[in-house]
Order: C-alpha cells, then structure tokens, then sequence
C-alpha cells in the first residue's frame, strides 16, 4: 500500500529523552531540529555505515587510514542530540563524507591489489563441477582466500555467489584451481538457490538473509555476519564447514547457460585507451555509459535491464555492483573486438570505474563532465549512498538514480541536490535513453 503525503513522517529521532511523549519527534525535534536537519543527519550515518564496511575489509587484511577513524569519530559526534543544528554544514558533511569514502575505497582497492594482485579479464562458469562444493557469499576476499586455502586438495569445490563474483579475476584467488565458478545471480536469490544445492554455505559480510530451514544446519557465517541458529566462525577456522560439505551428496556436472566475464580493472581497460579513442574519434563509440549499484527486490530494478538492452550497439557500458545481475548474462557483442560490457568489480571497484574515467578525459583533453559518459546508479543499502556521495564529492552532475529515492530525500533536500548536481530520479528506460543521448 502507497503510503499518502499525510501518512508519511517528517522525521522520526528518538535518541534522548525528549522526545514526544517518549515515543519519537515526528515533526520537529523538541530539542529544535528540523525535519530536514534530522534527514540529513540520517544520510550522513548511512553513508559513514556504508564507509565502515569498506575500512572493515581493508582493515582485515591490515591496512588502516587514521585520518578516516579520526573523520568518523567527528562526523558520528555531528549527530548527537544539540550539536549541530546546521543544514548547510550536514550538507558538507556530506560531501566530505563523499571524499572519505573515496579514501576509504583507495585504501581498500590496495590492499586487495598488494594482496592478491591486480584483477585481469577472467571467463567465469556458472553451473556445477562433479565433486562436493561451498559456496561462499558476501564481500569478503580475505574470508574466501582462507577457505580456499584450507579445502585446497580436499576434493571440495568451492564456488562464488553474487558479491564474491570479482574474486575470479584476482590473480592470488584464481590460482586455486577447486575455485571452479558462479552460482546464482545477485544476493536476492538466496533463499531459491541455497535450497536447490546440497552444499555448505559460507557468508562472509553483509547481504546475507535469514535463511530457510532447509539449509539453515549447513549455512554458516564469518567476519561481521551473524544469523539466529547459524553457525558463526571465527578466526577463519572453516573445519566445521568443511566437515558439513564432505557429508553431503556430490554436485553433478551441469553446465551453466551463460559464462561470465569478470575483472576488468584499472590496468586493463586503460590498456585500451588509445584503441577507445580511436573508436570514439571515428564515430564508433558514441557514448559510455556506467550502469550498477546494488540489486533489490524491487519491481522497478527490470528498469535496468531494459535499458541496457535498448542502448544503441555504438554505445559501451561499463558496469559495477551487483545491480550487474540483472543484465550480465545478455550477450551485448563487441566494438571492433571490444566487449561492450566491462564488468569492473563490486561496488568498493566504483574507485576503478572513477580512475578510469579520469583517465578517459585526460586522454580527450576534457574534464569529466564533458566526457561523453552518463551514470546511472540502483541503490539499495548504505554503501550506494557512500558510493553517490564520492560522485558528487567529485562535481560529476547529471547522475541518473533509481529505482526510487532515498527516503531520506525529502523537497528540501531534493531541490539541492538537482541545483548543485543535476541528479535525476529515472523515469522509463526509452525516455532517458533519448534524452541522454540528445544533450
């Protein structure tokens, strides 16, 4: 049910005592904040969440940025009850939010690069290998890295789901060869494709579901994941895991219907600059376009599909996140032997797709708003609004996003963000196609 203008909250807080009738401000804080102040605020903990799960990565695998906790620590104290009443400043929190994550994903983005080395274009199957298998979801490299160390010459096979996707084109993870595909499509088919495999399940971060009883006894969880009667690991001890996948029946050899490409990182695609301008100068290329983010359950995400599918074929689409899902098994063909989808990574790899597109205008001697290249963003959790604020933070404007707005987007907060950044909610795939390649 649609919720009416009368329905909806201004605000809600109920972080101290004074609240309305102890219950919540809905309206206006009676300490004084405003509806706006209290959105912003909100906006400004979803981003620093999505920022803390990046650091959380890099910080498994040892590397730490004191100026970033030193950001956090002063940008979570902003939200406390009468601290800051100030719109403007949460506005430039924001954006200094933006460039922490920027940062953040720098940081993370070395770690995995001096750990495993720089991702190289990898094919990657998507059915079943004869043998006993895990599979393993989530974000988390280092978690994956561990339990492929430990199944290594056990006779398990072990495969990737959604996130973990990237993780072929790493030259350190895809040297272990019972790393043998990808199951599934995005972290929203869980429950259907956990239940179909009779094999241990590893979650290694967030995008994990509460799981069915069909397979909660051979799920479990590492690192920051944790769900009601699920085994948790620690310290990377995956004995019970595999121990659970040996007691169950072996997979059979089941080919997938699409192989995946994966692992176009900086190095790679900036390899074919010259061979990109080219095409662009002879008219070939007309447009790039980044289309990713996050999947959700929402029926509006088939936006995203049907844009790329309509895209003309002199159009290159550059794509990140696991919002890739919804149209990485289309067979889009090639530009003079160019594929015309580049699938960079997860979303921490937005960092690539930026360097990229610095790249890119320097090499046409333009800046980046003059490229011809348009983003269209899905977002869903915390980490796409972190992601968004990078964007901006970097004064690229005209970013389509969908599938909805933020809820925390109230007029206010709207009306700013298409004056300073031109931001466009999406509206069909054919109108916005049209107008972005009419500009």
């Amino acid at each position: 049910m649609k919720m009416t203008e009368k329905e909806r909250l201004d605000m809600f807080c109920y972080q101290c005592s004074q609240t309305v009738r102890g219950a919540g401000c809905t309206v206006r804080g009676v300490c004084g904040k405003e509806a706006t102040i209290a959105r912003l605020q909100d906006n400004l903990l979803i981003a620093t969440k999505g920022m803390a799960a990046y650091l959380y990565h890099a910080r498994e695998l040892g590397y730490t940025d004191s100026e970033i906790d030193a950001f956090l620590e002063r940008v979570l104290y902003s939200t406390f009850t009468n601290v800051n009443f100030d719109a403007e400043d949460f506005v430039r929190l924001a954006v200094e939010c933006g460039e922490m994550n920027l940062r953040t994903m720098k940081l993370l983005k070395k770690a995995h690069i001096e750990t495993y080395g720089e991702p190289e274009p990898t094919k990657v199957h998507t059915g079943t290998v004869k043998g006993r298998g895990i599979i393993a979801t989530g974000h988390g490299l280092k978690a994956l890295e561990e339990l492929l160390k430990q199944t290594e010459g056990a006779g398990i096979n072990v495969y990737t789901h959604s996130e973990l996707l990237p993780a072929h084109g790493y030259p350190g993870l895809k040297k272990y060869k019972h790393l043998v595909g990808n199951l599934g499509i995005s972290w929203r088919d869980q429950k259907k494709l956990f239940s179909e495999y009779p094999v241990a399940i590893l979650g290694t971060s967030n995008c994990v579901l509460i799981p069915k009883e069909d397979y909660r006894e051979r799920m479990f969880t590492t690192g920051p994941a944790r769900l009601p009667g699920v085994q948790h690991i620690s310290r990377y001890d995956y004995a019970p895991v595999i121990k659970k996948a040996e007691s169950l029946p072996e997979l059979e050899e089941k080919p997938g219907n699409v192989v995946l490409t994966t692992g176009f990182s900086t190095s790679a695609v900036l390899l074919l600059k010259d061979k990109i301008k080219e095409l662009v100068n002879e008219g070939k290329i007309r447009h790039f376009f980044l289309v990713g983010g996050c999947d959700s359950p929402l029926k509006k995400m088939e936006y995203y599909r049907e844009f790329v599918q309509r895209l003309p074929q002199d159009t290159l689409i550059l794509t990140l996140g696991c919002g890739k899902f919804r149209f990485n098994d289309l067979n889009l063909g090639n530009i003079e032997g160019m594929p015309r989808l580049l699938d960079l990574g997860q979303c921490n790899d937005s960092i690539v797709a930026i360097d990229i597109a610095i790249a890119l205008a320097e090499v046409f001697g333009v800046g980046i708003n003059e490229l011809p290249l348009t983003i269209v963003l899905s977002w869903m959790e915390q980490k796409a609004v972190a992601v968004l604020w990078s964007l901006l933070a970097l004064g690229i404007k005209g970013i389509y996003l969908g599938p909805i707005l933020p809820a925390w987007v109230d007029d206010d907060i709207l009306k700013v963000l298409r004056e300073n950044y031109d931001l466009r909610p999406i509206s069909n795939p054919e109108d916005d196609i049209k107008q972005i390649l009419s500009e």
